[in-house]
């Protein structure tokens, strides 16, 4: 029987569907994994996205949205009947990145431009240059895939994608509990946001021996992208010295009393974990499995 002409049109030789296929799937592992990250951690996220420059009432709107729309083109390029079209939408969503910071490079040079909780790197000729590669591999997506079709298709994976979204921003916020930190305090001399990330502050007295034990312990900890906060009881003049002398890499606030009334406690060491300006936990226990057991939990250490 006679192939149709149609269907033969859309035939490929056999190494341009090799080329559509690798690059596809390799764009396809890149962009789902920094989806997910956003999607499973949209405060997190959010956190990255002020720091990028953008609008702190704009940033959770456009970390779920990022993370709805890498996830979305990350699927399509594993499906061969929408690969272009994933092709398509990655080209786009990388080309857009790149002329934003292209735009705002003097301000963002060497911040943190992380898309994987475990890949660093920071913004940079570097930058450039990865995302570049990458779109080198959307440009041969697009160019050797065939046309996509069933659209149809493609706007139930996307309404799938969306549900997955709702479901895990629900999740993130039901664990948004606990109280509210202050949204500003004084670390180093400076207005420092509390509600941005992972945040440890830690109430000690420099006179302790009890608190010194407990800071040098906590030292010696591998911290997840956690920004620690001594607030010294008394003696603050005696708080940089513990703090050097303990080892433990902190900065220092001098709001001790504006916090305490926030997290009463008794007597020093006391600690408290924020996540995006919420409590986590409240730590007054430093010997045993505590507090590295509640840490852990929370994500803080490895």
């Amino acid at each position: 029987m006679a192939q149709s002409p149609g269907l033969a049109e859309l035939e490929l030789p056999a190494w341009k569907n090799w080329i559509a296929i690798i690059s596809g799937v390799l764009l396809a592992i890149i962009f789902i994994g920094a989806g997910l990250y956003k999607m499973t951690g949209p405060y997190e996220a959010a956190a990255r996205m002020r720091n990028a420059l953008v609008p702190g009432s704009l940033s959770l709107f456009t970390a779920v949205s990022f993370g709805l729309a890498e996830t979305f083109a990350g699927i399509l390029l594993l499906i061969p009947s929408m690969r272009r079209l994933g092709g398509w939408l990655t080209a786009l969503m990388l080309i857009a990145f790149m002329v934003f910071i292209g735009v705002n490079y003097t301000a963002l040079q060497g911040a943190d431009c992380t898309c994987f909780p475990w890949l660093k790197r920071a913004i940079g000729p570097g930058f450039f240059i990865g995302d570049g590669v990458m779109l080198l591999l959307a440009v041969l997506t697009v160019v050797y895939s065939k046309p996509s079709a069933n659209l149809k298709q493609a706007g139930m994976i996307l309404g799938a994608v969306g549900l997955c979204a709702a479901i895990a921003f629900g999740l993130n916020n039901a664990r948004q509990s606990g109280t509210m930190a202050p949204e500003k305090i004084t670390v180093d001399g400076k207005p420092t946001s509390l509600h941005e990330g992972k945040i440890f502050l830690y109430f000690f007295d420099p006179e302790c021996s009890h608190c010194d034990a407990a800071a040098r312990r906590l030292a010696k900890h591998t911290w997840n992208d956690v920004k620690i906060i001594g607030l010294p009881s008394r003696v603050p003049q005696f708080g940089a010295y513990f703090m050097t002398s303990t080892n433990l890499k902190g900065l220092l606030s001098p709001n001790h009393n504006d916090l305490k009334k926030v997290f009463p406690f008794g007597d020093p060491p006391y600690a408290v974990p924020l996540l995006n300006g919420r409590q986590q936990a409240a730590l007054s226990q430093f010997d045993g499995v505590e507090p590295e057991a509640t840490l852990r939990k929370l994500g803080f250490i490895q």
